[in-house]
């Protein structure tokens, strides 16, 4: 029996290792926002 894979994936390590860098800089970003929002959030609490 043969089996058959759809076209495989032959990216360079620098393509992959760009797709890493900019996902995990996506996530990060997201952090921040959410850490600033929830400190403007808090201060507006207090006032």
């Amino acid at each position: 029996m043969t089996q058959k894979n759809g076209p495989e994936k032959t990216k360079k390590p620098a393509e992959t290792r760009e797709e890493r860098l900019k996902s995990a800089l996506k996530a990060n970003m997201g952090r921040r926002k959410a850490q600033a929002r929830a400190r403007k959030a808090q201060e507006a609490q207090k006032d």
